[in-house]
């Protein structure tokens, strides 16, 4: 048993791969589930919801843990953290949707799609050729929301301004921008320092958004004596040891 659910969860096989897509299927409904209760009254539908997703999510640590050949290494990730927050808020009953709404930290589990990037670009030709810039939106995505969720979790019972999700992501997108409306704001030293986080880690990683989609495009094509994985699109030679490289085009259209 233990062997199979290894192969599903670090496999090579069709059967592994659709799993892992499930898992990520799974992680983008949370997350927008997560968004969407954040504008509604929690009733006993949304909270038997909540209860479904914490037990899928339960299952998925337990199974991961034990497979696992280092289970203290695993404890030890920022990934593990988010899990067993969410799971213990998705099935603990929680007043008020302050501490509940650290949920949103089960986006971390995004970051864990990663290790699908090998099918993903054997399966998706635009993936294969974007895979630069689907990262550097990915981690900026993923960037917005943990600090959304962080804002809306220490703002909402305090800040009259922060009433939902939307009003958090407005202020975390206006900070990361550096545009600064003044709007609304986050008063107090905590929220002083949540901008300044927001603001210097979020403009880091839209300046490599930037980055990467103005560079020159590069193609993936492994050199076979020195390894360099990236060239230009019409090279013939690597750059770094002239070897000949053979890249696969379509031509001139």
């Amino acid at each position: 048993m233990k062997n199979r659910i290894r192969e599903l969860y670090a496999g090579d096989s069709d059967r592994a791969h659709r799993f892992r897509y499930g898992l990520l299927i799974f992680d983008v409904v949370t997350i927008l589930f997560v968004i969407a209760t954040s504008f509604t009254h929690h009733g006993r539908v949304v909270e038997s919801i909540d209860m479904v997703f914490g037990v899928f999510i339960l299952a998925d640590f337990a199974a991961r843990i034990w497979i696992s050949t280092n289970r203290w290494r695993l404890m030890t990730r920022l990934t593990t953290l988010a899990d067993l927050i969410a799971v213990a808020s998705f099935l603990a009953p929680l007043a008020g949707e302050g501490l509940g709404f650290l949920r949103v930290m089960r986006t971390l589990r995004l970051l864990h799609t990663y290790q699908l990037s090998t099918r993903l670009r054997r399966d998706f030709p635009y993936f294969a050729s974007n895979q630069e810039v689907i990262s550097a939106v990915l981690n900026l995505f993923v960037f917005i929301f943990i600090m959304t969720g962080i804002i809306y979790a220490t703002q909402y019972p305090l800040n009259p301004q922060i009433q939902n999700y939307a009003d958090a992501l407005y202020f975390t997108v206006t900070a990361l921008t550096t545009t600064g409306f003044g709007d609304i704001t986050l008063p107090g030293t905590l929220g002083r320092m949540i901008s300044v986080v927001v603001m210097i880690a979020g403009v880091t990683l839209f300046l490599r958004l930037v980055q990467v989609l103005f560079r020159p495009s590069k193609v993936r094509q492994p050199c076979s004596v020195c390894g360099l994985v990236l060239h230009d699109s019409d090279a013939v030679h690597c750059k770094h040891c002239g070897t000949v490289i053979n890249i696969e085009t379509e031509g001139q259209t």
